[in-house]
């Protein structure tokens, strides 16, 4: 474990939070044996903690045509464009748990277009970086080109809220200077507990 600080602003101590706050942190520290630090970097301003955590609950959590892995490689591809340490290492962990590949995110934040993923995976990540790069560009055409690998306009909307999301993300979490935990360095690499 480090002792580095994990952001350049006050973490608040757990016991201080408001209720509902405190609860979700220690949800998740029971759910993964730790508590990822943007959950204590957050806190530091429980409304608006409240409302991010609640628009990721609802693009992350929903039902969609996107599989879980897949929304987490367009985390990875856009956090590596944004330069997000802290994104690129959560979510690659995340990345590796759900597409069962221990390879995966590194070669998704590297350069996704060398990666091992499918013509379909590769057309929604050329277009979550045109969002995250040059979204004034976007016109029917991309919209188009993904339709032809079978995607909905709710699964577009997806790839373009979850990439609008993370791009707020990875800008908070560079402006906080957020550490990613240690402990996501192996999760998806090696056995739990190993």
């Amino acid at each position: 474990m480090s002792d580095d600080p994990i952001g350049r602003f006050p973490v608040p101590s757990i016991e201080d939070l408001p209720d509902d706050v405190r609860a979700r942190i220690l949800e998740v520290q029971e759910r993964t044996g730790f508590v990822p630090n943007v959950f204590l970097v957050l806190a530091h301003r429980p409304d608006e903690f409240r409302a991010f955590l609640a628009y990721h609950d609802a693009l992350m959590g929903r039902e969609s045509g996107l599989t879980r892995a897949e929304r987490e490689m367009i985390v990875v591809a856009t956090s590596a464009a944004n330069d997000c340490l802290y994104c690129v290492v959560a979510h690659g962990a995340l990345l590796r748990i759900f597409a069962k590949d221990a390879r995966i995110a590194d070669q998704i934040a590297t350069n996704y277009r060398r990666a091992p993923i499918t013509p379909r995976q590769r057309a929604m990540l050329d277009f979550a970086l045109r969002v995250a790069r040059e979204s004034h560009r976007v016109d029917d055409g991309d919209l188009e080109a993904l339709r032809a690998h079978g995607f909905s306009d709710e699964d577009i909307w997806d790839i373009g809220a979850i990439t609008a999301l993370f791009a707020l993300s990875n800008r908070m979490a560079n402006l906080s200077a957020m550490r990613p935990n240690d402990e996501f360095y192996l999760m998806g690499r090696v056995p739990r507990g190993g």
